[in-house]
């Protein structure tokens, strides 16, 4: 069953350096949380488009999403004609994609969260993962330079999360995430998120491109555009519901 997947990685406040944290030299959970605040903001939601590209064939989804806080996310699937109306449901860590042609609402169980959507490079667990970014992980500055961090994230135990640990470098004077590693258990390297194309969106300077690239697929890669997004305007709590994701306009 072909259900598409977005991941949507989506944002934050802008946080100025120092802002939020208690006075002294930030932890590395501070720059994780400020780098995750500027992506998400308080809301956001717009228009994005996710071109999967494979040896054998590409094709690409435009996309309305909606997102709030760090525990709802709404996504509807807009174009092309043939997956127009599937949606997904975000609410915790609790998700749910709606079929249109069957009229049907399927609960995603944790056994389904390392597949795919549409064949993309994303993964249920990449969108339930971000509600649990700050709180299911240990953070740890492995690495600096004048420009950047590098931040490792080392699961709790008894955490509710699927890999063996992640790498993200993040921008120091604007906390813009550039990169994300993924590794399995056994500390192979799965994927790599590349951030790029930074610019003015909505109330925020954050990447606009995000490139998903498999490492254990060859030529497997799937590409995010935000297309038009704006922050931190107020989202109605019934986009949230069951009965919205089975309102297909």
């Amino acid at each position: 069953m072909k259900i598409a997947q977005i991941f949507i990685l989506i944002s934050g406040l802008l946080i100025l350096p120092s802002a939020g944290f208690a006075q002294g030299p930030l932890t590395a959970r501070d720059i994780v949380k400020a780098s995750d605040d500027l992506m998400r903001g308080h809301t956001n939601q717009g228009t994005y488009t996710m071109q999967v590209i494979t040896p054998k064939w590409q094709r690409q989804l435009t996309l309305q999403v909606y997102m709030k806080n760090r525990d709802k996310a709404f996504i509807r699937i807009l174009n092309p004609p043939k997956e127009a109306g599937i949606g997904t449901l975000r609410i915790e860590n609790e998700m749910w994609n709606y079929l249109p042609k069957v009229e049907r609402i399927i609960k995603i169980p944790p056994s389904m969260m390392l597949q795919p959507w549409m064949g993309s490079d994303f993964a249920n667990d990449d969108l339930v993962r971000e509600s649990s970014i700050i709180n299911d992980y240990t953070h740890a500055i492995i690495a600096e330079t004048d420009d950047a961090y590098t931040v490792e994230f080392t699961p709790k135990e008894d955490a509710p999360v699927i890999w063996g640990k992640l790498i993200r470098v993040i921008r120091k004077n604007d906390y813009v995430p550039l990169k994300e590693e993924y590794y399995n258990e056994r500390g192979k390297l799965i994927k790599i998120l590349e951030y790029s194309d930074i610019a003015q969106v909505s109330d925020r300077m954050i990447p606009k491109t995000w490139t998903m690239k498999s490492m254990v697929k060859e030529g497997h890669q799937t590409i995010i555009k935000l297309i038009d997004v704006t922050y931190n305007t107020p989202i109605e709590d019934n986009i949230f519901s069951l009965p919205y994701l089975k309102k297909v306009q």
